[in-house]
Formats: structure tokens, C-alpha cells, sequence
């Protein structure tokens, strides 16, 4: 599962904060010009509306730098080694703030380049404002990463057909849509998602959807790789 931006602090204080930071500093700024970047392990700014995030979480990570043009054109060259478990979780978030019986159409477009090595997901992550439910929508995956949980099936939904896992990582629960085939670039109905948990399968009630996070969790990216989002799109009514 991504991480959880109010885990953040909390994390930090378990993870080798000094010496991934040390490690962080020697990363390489992105090549072309950019609005802004960092190679913060925290780094974050807000950009036309949404808040991107570097966000390297995980023990055992390398060295990540984030740079963007805009909210919706971002990307991260990342240099986790190639051991388990996630190290980052970049990623752009828009607030939607909106009960699910209230909204009338939540959906998202996407453009990325990914790597073709490396072990990592495309995804969505969406809360509730309480913070007790996560959706992770995972658009592509390359290499040994799977979703937390169990197989609940597979349906066709929101403009696609996913394989659905349903857990808890003992914070909250996840409910995990991976997507049949891998996608680079795509629109998501994510409204239709979040009604079939709600109504379909009653695993939550009428929650309020606060962060739609989208961006790519890296388990390793050794050697350094790119990791693009050429574009990206949130509309909600």
C-alpha cells in the first residue's frame, strides 16, 4: 500500500532518518529546467492546485529527487536498491472533500513513462477524510509487487477490468483494484469504484473523500530511473 501523508512524521522517526537523508542530498536535480524540485526525503510544494510530494518512507531506501513543471507534469529519477518492501510513494494530490452520495462525477486522466526494470506500481491512493479507508487504483506494475490482502474477484468498472484485494495493514483498511493489463496513459471513472464498495459490498458507509493522491510506488529502481507523469487530470462535481 502507498503511504499515508499524516504517517509521515511517524515513520520518519523509525526509519534511519540521518543516514537516508545523507544519501537523499547526493541525488542528482533533473536534467531539463524545472519549476521546482528537491531531493528532500519531505520535499513537498503546491503547484495549480495540487500538492506534490517526494515522500521517501520506506527503510531501507536510496536516493529520490522530485522536479515539476506544474501539478500535473511532474516526475522523480529514483535509486532504491533492489531489496523488499516499498521505499517511496512520489505523488500528486488534489483534495476532493466531498461525501460520495454528494458527488455527482469524480474521474482522472493520466499520462505517464515508466521504466521497464525496476519493481514498482502506477496508482491511485484515495482516503476518506477519516483516514480509516484507502483505494488504491494501480494502473500498471512492473516486477515482484502485489497489493495487500485477498482476492475478492475481478469486475469490469469505471472503464476497466480489475482483479479487487481486500486487507488491513492494522491502520486502516485497503481495498485494492489492479488493473488487468498495464496502462500508460487512460481516464478513470472513479466514481462508479467507490460506489460499488459503498452500496455493492458494503465495506464503508457514506464517507467523504478527502485525498486523491496519484503517483507511482517504488520497491526498487536500482541504478536510478525515471518515472514521468506527462500529464494528469482530477475533475469532480
Amino acid at each position: 500500500m502507498a503511504t499515508r501523508t499524516l504517517n509521515r512524521v511517524a515513520t520518519a522517526l523509525i526509519a534511519p532518518a540521518l543516514a537516508l537523508g545523507a544519501t537523499v542530498a547526493l541525488a542528482a536535480a533533473p536534467a531539463s529546467a524545472a519549476v521546482w524540485s528537491s531531493c528532500d526525503q519531505w520535499g513537498n510544494t503546491t503547484l495549480n492546485g495540487y500538492t506534490l510530494y517526494n515522500n521517501i518512507w520506506g527503510s531501507g531506501a536510496g536516493s529520490q529527487c522530485i522536479w515539476a513543471n506544474s501539478g500535473t507534469n511532474w516526475g522523480v529519477n529514483a535509486n532504491h536498491p533492489n531489496t523488499g518492501g516499498i521505499k517511496s510513494y512520489p505523488n500528486a494530490k488534489k483534495v476532493i472533500n466531498k461525501s460520495i452520495s454528494s458527488l455527482a462525477s469524480l474521474t482522472s486522466g493520466y499520462n505517464v513513462a515508466v521504466p521497464s526494470s525496476g519493481a514498482y506500481n502506477t496508482s491511485y491512493d484515495i482516503w476518506d477524510t477519516g483516514y480509516k479507508y484507502e483505494i488504491m487504483l494501480w494502473v500498471n506494475k512492473t516486477g515482484a509487487v502485489g497489493p495487500l490482502g485477498t482476492s475478492q474477484g475481478s469486475l469490469t468498472l469505471g472503464g476497466s477490468t480489475w482483479t479487487v484485494y481486500k486487507g488491513n495493514n492494522g491502520s486502516n483498511d485497503v481495498f485494492s483494484f489492479v488493473r488487468g493489463s498495464n496502462s500508460g496513459s487512460g481516464t478513470v471513472d472513479i466514481l462508479p469504484i467507490l460506489k460499488w464498495i459503498k452500496d455493492t459490498k458494503g465495506w464503508f458507509g457514506d464517507v467523504t473523500i478527502g485525498d486523491l493522491q496519484f503517483g507511482f510506488e517504488i520497491t526498487s529502481s536500482a541504478g536510478g530511473l525515471d518515472f514521468t507523469v506527462n500529464s494528469e487530470s482530477v475533475s469532480s462535481s
